[in-house]
């Protein structure tokens, strides 16, 4: 890169630390920090809700199944719009209430409410670890684009430098930097795709008929897509929608239910088909590109990593100045995303696990630092995390199929379901997000050389476990409960 690219790059990232900064002078409790004093407007929390969704592990991600699939790949975030929609109408009216009326700061703590504080803490654990993975599939996404764009810079250097970026501006300035720098961030990366990415991209490669000739025709088809693929997305993203901790924290943070809902239909349309199809399409563009030997050092398309496509199109064709701008869009993605986990996961362990281990009251201010350092430690662990992994898109859906399969069961038992009981709820989690640990290392193999199908997700069986266990566990103490009652009349 150009030193002007380096230039505008740098301003880019000081900036969104000047944001964290600025607010952390206006943080004051914990409330602050966590739900921005409730009070958010409903294009803020929409904007910031597909930035965190989104992001920069979807955008790569989207990339990389645009380069291997085409733009079939963009079914992957219809299941989001989907997600986003059923929330609004069935979750929003229920959670936001209760969230305002009980000054809730997490997604557990429904839980808490409608079960006990027993099933409350193994959901805290459960969103926290999620929380952690997801967090790192960012960095790692961050350290992709990176090192892929800027010369002379290795994967583990560029995980230090971006993690470290989103860990402190997020540890210092709380939710409401993380809403203002999620606006900033997805309108640079709108502007930046629409305006920069896709138009460059497209003449590079030499327009419609050199893509028409370069990729097989599936690529251009809305069909390339075995229904199991559509499956395993839907099991894996619309349920996240009911058990994020990142949209929990949203609702909470919106002045009500009326801008709560009006921003989770923002956030669904801005999923698909906005950033769904300019995921994909750039994805493909880079195929063309690595087809047609437009990439330095690179002779096999088939071989390279998917993920990368996109990076190295943007570090062949972008002009000096362009890069730069390109660039710090693809990392608003990233860190709009990043940040928000980065919350979720210290929420979780502050107000759902150490608080109920702590049992000395802490002040405001005490509250606010305990906050803080829990975020930054979270964030170094996440970084850590990073370094350990390869494929961002993997380990994304790997962190929301542990949360989906423990979490979405028990949740809409409790919103919905009047049988519900708190041990049910408990071992479904236990065993549902157990199980799809469990056959997601060990590869859908069971004991006695047992063989699951490998094409469906482990998180569809690990669904399947909590539904059973939830609903005989409720039934049973239901009837057991109620015959009680009956002989004690």
């Amino acid at each position: 890169m150009h030193w002007i690219d380096y230039l505008i790059f740098v301003v880019y990232m000081l900036a969104m630390l000047g944001v964290g900064v600025y607010f952390f002078n206006k943080n004051k409790t914990a409330e602050d920090f966590y739900v921005s004093g409730r009070n958010m407007s409903s294009w803020h929390i929409g904007l910031s809700v597909v930035a965190t969704d989104v992001g920069g592990g979807f955008s790569i991600g989207l990339g990389g199944l645009g380069f291997t699939m085409g733009i079939s790949g963009s079914w992957m975030l219809f299941t989001g719009l989907l997600g986003a929609w059923l929330s609004a109408v069935y979750l929003i009216p229920k959670v936001s209430h209760l969230g305002h009326k009980h000054n809730f700061f997490t997604f557990p703590q429904i839980f808490e409410h409608f079960y006990n504080s027993k099933v409350a803490l193994l959901a805290g654990i459960i969103s926290a670890i999620g929380y952690i993975g997801f967090t790192s599939s960012q960095v790692l996404a961050g350290a992709k684009l990176a090192s892929a764009t800027i010369e002379g810079l290795n994967i583990q250097t560029a995980l230090i430098v971006m993690g470290a970026i989103a860990v402190i501006y997020t540890a210092i300035g709380g939710l409401k930097a993380v809403i203002y720098t999620d606006t900033i961030q997805w309108l640079i990366l709108i502007g930046g795709l629409v305006f920069i990415g896709i138009p460059i991209a497209y003449t590079a490669v030499g327009g419609y008929d050199v893509i028409k000739a370069t990729l097989a025709p599936e690529y251009l088809s809305l069909t390339n897509v075995k229904w199991y693929q559509i499956l395993n997305w839907s099991i894996t993203i619309i349920p996240i929608w009911f058990v994020g901790m990142t949209l929990y924290q949203r609702i909470y943070a919106s002045k009500g239910e009326k801008e709560a809902k009006k921003a989770w239909l923002i956030a669904g349309v801005f999923e698909w088909p906005i950033m769904a199809f300019m995921g994909v399409i750039l994805g493909m563009l880079a195929k063309v590109a690595a087809t047609n030997g437009m990439f330095k050092g690179i002779t096999d398309a088939a071989s390279m990593d998917s993920e990368m496509g996109l990076p190295i199109l943007l570090a062949t064709i972008l002009p000096v100045g362009l890069m730069g701008l390109m660039l710090s869009s693809y990392f608003s993605a990233i860190l709009s995303t990043a940040d928000s986990c980065l919350m979720a996961a210290s929420g979780n362990i502050v107000t759902d696990i150490l608080a109920k281990f702590s049992k000395k009251e802490l002040t405001h201010k005490q509250e606010l630092q305990l906050s803080q350092i829990v975020t930054l430690a979270i964030g170094v662990f996440a970084i850590l995390l990073a370094s350990q992994m390869q494929n961002v898109l993997e380990l994304m859906l790997y962190s929301y199929a542990f949360m989906v399969s423990g979490l979405f069961i028990p949740v809409l038992g409790a919103l919905f379901w009047k049988k519900s009981h708190p041990i049910a709820a408990f071992w479904s989690m236990l065993f549902g997000g157990g199980a799809t640990i469990l056959l997601i290392i060990t590869k859908n193999k069971l004991p006695l050389g047992i063989k699951l199908p490998e094409h469906l997700d482990a998180n569809i069986y690990g669904i399947s476990i909590s539904l059973i266990l939830f609903y005989t566990i409720s039934i049973y103490h239901y009837k057991k409960e109620k015959q009680n009652g009956i002989q004690n009349n």
